[in-house]
């Protein structure tokens, strides 16, 4: 392609061109540009002096976070409802997905993906205010029990610690089921009709054919998202905990998140929350890798 037509296709395609680069712009200002200050890790910043004024104290940061006392519930509660999300809201969409697919009425079928896809809309801000109402003890959870006889006096799920991994995963599979289901579906829609009109002559039925045909198709997507999934282990749904969480069952609701939040912002220490950040964004880095070579070798797929 000569300079010239490059130059004229530029200029054809130059308002998406410009959203691109809005976007290029969005992500070294807000992505790259303050991995600078992941310096201060390793001094001791005061925010009303300048960053060249702090002290440098190398690893002490981090070796004060590893021998922290509540860095045990700390890391049990991100690991914990990370991997139940993992476990529980990973599998779902793919068969959501697959159900979903082999509904033959159109109408029906998108009615189906409105309903489920509504919630994913709406801010936690929202969803944690509704929770709160229907889990209150005189929200519409307790009376559906209640008359059910399933219990006898109201409970106070928000304020109850043993309660609060269930509400996480199942307000945030609630939530982003049917979105999460959406990069499925367009992979299916890509399986060639060919393979199924093939299977059906050999005698497949309906389950038989999303098994041995749609799922063995749709693998290369379903390896490159779990590759994501496993890197985000250590990343806690910050906006949803924030939400529900409260001093009744904060031994249950602090995660690493919620944990740098309250150093770095409400205590003022900087220098230790951002030792916290960089030491999750390390680990999450040999996730990722650990990931990504795994699905290599066994699934012959990865993101690099």
């Amino acid at each position: 392609m000569t300079r010239r037509k490059w130059l004229r296709k530029l200029y054809r395609q130059r308002y998406l061109q410009i959203m691109a680069l809005l976007g290029i712009a969005w992500m070294i200002i807000f992505n790259y540009i303050p991995i600078y200050w992941n310096v201060i890790a390793f001094r001791e910043f005061d925010i009303i002096q300048p960053l060249s004024a702090a002290p440098w104290v190398g690893l002490e940061h981090f070796k004060e976070f590893l021998s922290d006392d509540s860095l045990g519930y700390v890391i049990r509660n991100t690991l914990g409802m990370s991997l139940l999300k993992l476990i529980i809201g990973f599998p779902l969409p793919i068969a959501f997905a697959l159900l979903l697919n082999e509904v033959r009425s159109s109408r029906y079928k998108k009615w189906i993906q409105t309903i489920s896809y509504l919630p994913h809309f709406l801010s936690w801000v929202i969803l944690g205010g509704i929770l709160a109402t229907w889990l209150a003890d005189v929200g519409i959870i307790n009376k559906i029990l209640q008359a059910l006889g399933f219990i006898d006096t109201p409970i106070s799920y928000l304020a109850e610690p043993k309660y609060f991994w269930t509400i996480i995963v199942s307000s945030d599979l609630w939530k982003e089921l049917g979105w999460s289901a959406i990069i499925y579906l367009a992979a299916i829609s890509g399986v060639s009709p060919e393979l199924y009109e093939a299977a059906t002559i050999d005698g497949a039925g309906r389950f038989q054919r999303m098994w041995s045909v749609t799922l063995p198709c749709i693998k290369g997507t379903i390896a490159i998202l779990f590759i994501l999934a496993v890197s985000g282990l250590l990343n806690s749904n910050f906006d949803q905990i924030l939400v529900l969480r409260n001093s009744l069952n904060e031994s249950a609701s602090t995660v690493i998140d919620v944990y740098v939040y309250q150093t770095g912002i409400s205590d003022g220490r900087f220098s230790y929350s951002a030792a916290v950040g960089l030491l999750k964004s390390v680990i999450a880095l040999g996730l990722l890798l650990g990931a990504n070579f795994v699905t290599k070798k066994l699934n012959d797929t990865s993101l690099f």
